[in-house]
């Protein structure tokens, strides 16, 4: 259907989206993020592109695919797009889709072999979040779990620097800290926590069983209380001055040492 100025419903709800407004669904932008979200399962709500996109081989091969399971869809002019565009530049293409975050049992039901899992806990960064989840899927990670309180990893941003994998790894969203530590117990998941008063070298730890890293607020980690709740709190050597890693080096640090013993 064609969208103009004076019939812009569509167009609203994906604003709506866009700032996280409307639960359940989540905006996806960009030709790229389109391909992965076109490969995935996710329940396709609507594909937006611009006229001069659909004159691309590529973007026209991607906009078939989500045409085809689309409820809607609209070719609309580059102004109009840039209208409920994310980004300075627009990029040519919107999908809304719906929100891939799972429960517990949906979480649990989808862990296979050894879990090696990565909980974020108050992160506000968005893009710390996506970079996240892209190591975690790079190192082999079975899924991530995410705090009340820890920026949406559905976000816009956080959809960006994930760069697709949020689409693939298993996510399970806005848990309660406390209960996700006696989840982990209940399932017979270790848990480890990075921290500057670790009595243990990251490299010393055994990482060859079930195991959940716990990853703090990028401003001040853990609290003492949080931690004591841990199985194991750990540390990363540092030299120099430097006190404290970026939280998303960190995980990627940990992660891949995981990876290792594996």
């Amino acid at each position: 259907m064609k969208i103009t100025s004076r019939d812009n419903s569509l167009l609203r709800h994906a604003r709506a989206v866009r700032d996280g407004k409307v639960a359940e669904s989540i905006y996806v932008e960009g030709l790229r993020l389109c391909e992965e979200v076109a490969r995935s399962s996710l329940r396709i709500e609507a594909v937006i592109y611009s006229e001069q996109l659909a004159k691309k081989d590529r973007a026209a091969k991607v906009i078939r695919q989500l045409e085809a399971v689309a409820h809607k869809s609209a070719v609309i002019s580059e102004k109009l797009l840039a209208s409920i565009s994310y980004t300075t530049t627009p990029q040519g293409i919107v999908a809304i889709a719906q929100e891939p975050a799972l429960n517990s049992e949906q979480f649990r039901a989808r862990q296979a072999g050894i879990p090696l899992m990565i909980i974020l806990h108050h992160l506000n960064n968005p893009v710390n979040v996506g970079a996240i989840i892209r190591t975690a899927e790079a190192a082999g990670a079975s899924g991530v779990i995410t705090t009340a309180g820890t920026a949406n990893p559905f976000a816009p941003k956080a959809l960006r620097g994930a760069m697709g994998a949020a689409f693939r790894l298993p996510i399970w969203t806005s848990a309660d800290y406390a209960q996700v530590i006696d989840w982990c117990r209940e399932h017979q998941v270790h848990t480890v926590c990075a921290d500057v008063r670790g009595h243990i070298d990251y490299t010393d730890a055994d990482w060859s069983r079930p195991t959940a890293i716990i990853m703090g607020a990028e401003s001040d980690g853990l609290s003492a209380e949080e931690i004591a709740l841990t199985d194991q709190a750990i540390r990363i050597p540092m030299k120099g001055s430097t006190e404290s890693l970026n939280v998303a080096v960190a995980a990627g640090i940990l992660l891949y040492e995981a990876s290792r013993h594996r």
